[in-house]
């Protein structure tokens, strides 16, 4: 059933106050179908273009929503197959994303662990390819069914279909808000292949005592370096990493790191290579002697342990957080003459 002027406030992790003109929860198929019908008889412009929250923790709201706002609530977590190396496991796309990654870990299945603790739902996974130390979801992609809003169908994607790329599918590109994912599927590993290639994992592990490496000690030690770095939401609104690590071209990344000796960078498969955003917005400022990292204006601020995280410290407005972005933008162009994209969705 679509209520009307909801408050948005406790729907995303920012914690800003906007409102939906139009709002209505589904918890599965049908009840999706039956609440854009509902919508279509109200107005077809505002059925056909709904704005889907999962969890809430990857978008910006600038202003109050003058349309519908649908909450995806489908969840559910059930094996539906295996064969002798991976077992498939399939999850409702509203289902909580940490959920599910202990989930897979108390069955032993493995693949998800490194991706512990990053916030929001199943359904942003693919959409986003969220990665972390060095797995990203289309490691572990099987398909997703999704609902196509216009033709009023479901549609299987495959991974090839999804065409993944760095915290990017074709759900943010080119078939952007005309699909609603309904679940994921994703192909474990029944035998474990750990990633410890960054660093601080391995750093974790040793200060944890770890002797035997196992898929729950890694989880507990992604979880433990991301309490430590990050924000928890419930406590100061954020999102996240606000900003995408840049590419750039070998010959870029070797006269920035001539200048610049404590540049941090990694070599790609492609031969570019990816900086560390989190250290060009640290080793820049709204002026001369002052890092953007802890640097705060009102209640919108750059967290003084992240510098990737931008945070509501209480009362700011998505302009403001907004409009610090861009400030931030500018200053690492200026500065290193590399251009930051934003990852969180802007509204």
């Amino acid at each position: 059933m679509i209520t009307e002027h909801i408050s948005l406030k406790h729907l995303n992790s920012f914690g800003i106050d906007a409102s939906a003109k139009y709002f209505a929860s589904f918890t599965d198929k049908s009840s999706l179908e039956n609440s854009l019908q509902e919508a279509s008889v109200r107005s077809q412009t505002m059925a056909l273009h709904p704005l889907i929250l999962g969890g809430g923790s990857n978008i910006l709201f600038t202003r109050d929503v003058d349309g519908l706002v649908l909450k995806n609530e489908i969840c559910g977590i059930e094996k539906i197959g295996e064969d002798d190396d991976h077992v498939f496991v399939k999850a409702g796309a509203g289902e909580n994303w940490h959920r599910f990654v202990m989930h897979c870990i108390e069955q032993g299945y493995a693949g998800v662990e490194n991706l512990a603790l990053i916030p929001g739902s199943v359904g942003a996974s693919p959409m986003q390819n969220i990665g972390a130390y060095g797995v990203e979801i289309k490691d572990v992609f099987h398909s997703l069914e999704a609902y196509h809003i216009a033709d009023k169908k479901w549609v299987t994607f495959n991974r090839p279909d999804c065409a993944f790329g760095y915290r990017e599918s074709v759900f943010k590109n080119k078939f952007k808000q005309q699909f609603i994912i309904g679940s994921v599927t994703y192909q474990l590993n029944k035998k474990p292949v750990f990633n410890t290639s960054y660093g601080a994992i391995t750093q974790e592990l040793e200060a944890m005592q770890v002797t035997e490496l196992s898929i729950s000690a890694i989880a507990q030690s992604v979880m433990r370096i991301r309490s430590s770095k990050l924000p928890d939401p419930a406590v100061i609104g954020n999102a996240g990493s606000f900003f995408k690590n840049p590419e750039v071209e070998l010959a870029v990344f070797d006269n920035l790191k001539a200048q610049y000796p404590q540049l941090v960078g990694y070599r790609l498969d492609n031969g570019r290579v990816k900086l560390a955003a989190g250290w060009l917005i640290e080793h820049c400022g709204p002026r001369q002697g002052i890092s953007w990292k802890g640097y705060r204006v009102g209640d919108a601020g750059c967290h003084a342990k992240q510098a990737l995280v931008l945070v509501n410290y209480g009362q700011a407005t998505g302009s403001e957080i907004l409009a610090l972005s861009e400030a931030i933008i500018q200053s690492v162009w200026q500065n290193f003459s590399v251009t930051l994209e934003r990852e969180v969705n802007i509204v």
